[in-house]
């Protein structure tokens, strides 16, 4: 599909390959654009970037806690927070016009600022937030059946993290603190203050619970956005006209540390206004085959969702 658009036709495609977090690859084909045209983003530009994926990332893991806890049974929980994730869409509508498919992130920048009294509605939502997580954490994570259920299951062991390509929260909760936004730093990463969260026993529960605190910290980290981002300047670099655009002949490899680990984007261009070769990398397709199929072995029938679940997978990376 996408060599057969023309480049910024293809901003309408690539939101659909992880629809739950749209916006990494949103930044990732505008970086490989970028890094392909020589274009230097501006430093506004920049931090809306980060802020962006970082309310991404906020709403993908309400989500996700919500999956998991219903895929056991527990059904208060995902009630809980799948109408708060609304609350943070709230917020992509009033920053971006759309609160799922936003192709907000384009070529050069980003297509608007914040709205007026924008940071002010951003921090009420994440003052809430951060309650929210305490009552998940109390009714979820110190459940008897939850525990139960989850510890012990589909334990993943150090052993299985290179020969399996495994990334993200499944690796650290193995004990890896491998985190690009640490280990190569983009956009605003360098400037924000935060740790890599890890686990240690690398089971579902274990999986569920590095995801939480990783759901604070992404509270935390736009807290950090909104105090330290430069309130005027650009938004967008000077662009050439994009209908009728030529990216000079190359190839690169972008990523990001996306809600599931790396996530990157292979693009050639030969020139002309298409793409000679695109290859996105997606954590699920790892994930969701070899690793499920290695763990599901000898699993009970009745655990195989939560297992899945706990893997956090998108069908869309896979079937490509």
């Amino acid at each position: 599909l996408m060599e057969r658009r023309t480049y910024i036709q293809n901003f309408t495609v690539v939101c659909r390959i992880a629809v739950p977090e749209p916006t990494f690859n949103e930044y990732l084909y505008a970086q490989a654009i970028e890094e392909l045209s020589g274009i230097e983003v501006p430093e506004r530009a920049v931090w809306l970037r980060t802020l962006n994926l970082e309310l991404m990332r906020l709403a993908s893991f309400l989500m996700w806690i919500g999956g998991i806890s219903g895929a056991f049974g527990q059904y208060t929980v995902p009630n809980w927070t799948l109408a708060y994730r609304d609350y943070v869409l709230d917020l992509f509508e009033e920053m971006t016009g759309a609160r799922i498919y936003h192709m907000y992130i384009v070529p050069g920048g980003v297509r608007a600022g914040l709205p007026e009294g924008f940071e002010g509605r951003a921090r009420e939502i994440m003052d809430g937030a951060e309650k929210l997580l305490d009552q998940v954490e109390r009714v979820m994570f110190n459940n008897t059946v939850f525990k139960a259920r989850s510890k012990g299951l589909g334990i993943i062991t150090p052993d299985m993290i290179d020969p399996y390509g495994i990334v993200g929260p499944n690796a650290r909760a193995c004990g890896f603190a491998r985190d690009l936004r640490k280990d190569e730093p983009y956009l605003s990463y360098d400037q924000l203050d935060f740790d890599v969260v890890t686990g240690t026993d690398s089971d579902a529960y274990d999986r569920a619970y590095c995801r939480l605190q990783e759901t604070r910290q992404s509270i935390s980290l736009i807290r950090q956005c909104l105090d330290r981002m430069p309130t005027d300047g650009r938004f967008q670099a000077d662009m050439p006209n994009v209908l009728h655009w030529k990216i000079p002949a190359g190839e690169t490899y972008v990523k990001a540390e996306c809600t599931r680990g790396e996530y990157g984007y292979y693009m050639v261009s030969d020139g002309t206004e298409y793409i000679r070769r695109v290859h996105v990398r997606g954590p699920s397709y790892t994930h969701a085959i070899a690793v499920m199929e290695r763990l599901a072995r000898g699993t009970n029938i009745a655990d195989i969702a939560g297992l899945m679940v706990s893997l956090h997978t998108y069908p869309p990376e896979i079937e490509r």
